[in-house]
């Protein structure tokens, strides 16, 4: 994006679930080659994902380039009789319980988080320059403590930031996008936030993208919404992609992708980032 507006403010557009499927790589190759993105999450668990990032390679001078990780739903890395005994990741909802309940073995989960960035760094050829977790895992109880001490043990707090999904709760209700939902993330994600800044490490302030990708959404109202209510250091994500086979076995969002990124690539987008005096940004060396 070339717009340059002496007041113009800084925000990050990032495009989650890099890897899940090829027609979402293609899709979000493409926003990043046209200067609609300024980053990207990688999930590293797939079979796809090193042709992927082979893929990737001519955007990352382009877009920050970050792991995401994958505690759910999926086959982890590594064996985890614990969490997947029958080599499946859970779903969401038994992840949150048994992290509150303090069920989840931090060993374990460290090991793959390990495993997971392993294979980042195998295929991109550097560390990532942003940690999060695929729906929002990172700020669980017990998986927030493995990735603290992920960049305490292995990543340059320097060079890495960590994604916060930390917001205050009178920005999420003045969005009107999916409030509830946005609350309980924000919630959940309040002890990572202050421990992340308590020991140094870069990240945004302020988030949105939060949706429930409910029937009849309207894409463009929601990044309005998004953008006219932003923090300080604002992260927006965003889930574009093209349809596929293998996205439709492995995702419940599929459509919806694609009309984010009809949308990320279209002149509204472009205004609406004008208008409100807004460019896209590459983050964090922002400090805390």
């Amino acid at each position: 994006m070339n717009f340059n507006h002496p007041t113009a403010k800084p925000v990050v557009l990032c495009a989650d679930d890099y890897g899940i499927a090829p027609g979402v790589g293609c899709g979000i190759r493409a926003l990043a080659m046209a200067g609609r993105l300024s980053a990207t999450s990688c999930m590293t668990v797939f079979a796809e994902w090193c042709d992927e990032a082979s893929r990737l390679a001519d955007a990352t001078d382009r877009i920050d380039v970050g792991l995401h990780l994958t505690l759910t739903d999926h086959a982890p890395l590594g064996a985890m009789p614990r969490l997947a005994p029958d080599g499946r990741l859970p779903a969401l909802g038994r992840l949150i319980r048994l992290a509150h309940l303090r069920q989840l073995d931090r060993d374990e989960v460290a090991g793959e988080i390990a495993r997971q960035l392993d294979a980042f760094e195998t295929a991109v050829g550097r560390p990532p320059a942003f940690v999060d977790g695929h729906q929002h895992v990172h700020v669980l109880p017990v998986v927030r403590e493995a990735v603290l001490a992920l960049f305490a043990d292995r990543l340059d707090r320097r060079r890495t930031w960590l994604r916060s999904c930390a917001e205050p709760p009178a920005r999420i209700l003045r969005r009107r996008v999916d409030a509830a939902r946005a609350l309980a993330v924000s919630t959940l994600a309040g002890p990572l936030h202050r421990d992340a800044v308590r020991t140094g490490i870069a990240g945004n302030r302020g988030f949105a993208g939060v949706t429930s990708f409910r029937p009849g959404r309207s894409v463009a109202a929601d990044f309005a919404a998004y953008l006219d209510h932003t923090g300080p250091r604002p992260l927006v994500m965003c889930h574009p992609g093209e349809p596929d086979d293998l996205l439709t076995a492995r995702d419940p969002v599929v459509g919806q992708r694609a009309t984010e990124l009809a949308y990320l690539g279209s002149d509204g987008f472009a205004e609406l980032l004008e208008d409100r005096r807004l460019v896209l940004a590459r983050g964090p060396a922002w400090g805390v």
